[in-house]
């Protein structure tokens, strides 16, 4: 698993606009790197997953509707829409053709690979963005 640059890109935004200060899209594209295009995109996304709400007008701008200790990696990356599997056997459409050639219902590495992704699930939920970002 791995995280996205998009929602690498969503983590810059959320810590820019920490400090509850009104942000508009160009501001924070320039000052967190981010393309602009790319930057409207997430600020989409994120006041979808009500983690933002954008005003507009002369006066517009990006404000976080939550705080940061209320929101986990593990659901910044559920808004983001990553795929947070191990392994493509995680998925539940996912059809095995090992299991399928020797007549089984799961294989010994799923079961493994499950817990594994149980274990990271958890690691990913147990922490909020602002712990991440600074330390409390």
């Amino acid at each position: 698993m791995f995280i996205t640059k998009e929602t690498d890109y969503a983590l810059r935004i959320l810590r820019a606009l920490a400090d509850g200060e009104r942000r508009t899209a160009v501001s924070l594209a320039e000052s967190e790197q981010i393309p602009l295009q790319f930057a409207y995109k997430i600020l989409k996304k994120l006041e979808k997953g009500g983690v933002l709400r954008i005003v507009r007008g002369a006066d517009g701008g990006c404000l976080l509707t939550i705080g940061l200790d209320q929101i986990t990696l593990y659901r910044l990356m559920q808004i983001m829409g990553e795929d947070a599997f191990v392994s493509s056997c995680m998925r539940p459409e996912y059809q095995c053709q090992w299991c399928q050639a020797h007549n089984e219902t799961v294989c010994r590495a799923h079961l493994h690979l499950r817990e594994i992704q149980q274990t990271l699930n958890r690691e990913l939920d147990t922490h909020s963005l602002q712990e991440i970002f600074f330390g409390d």
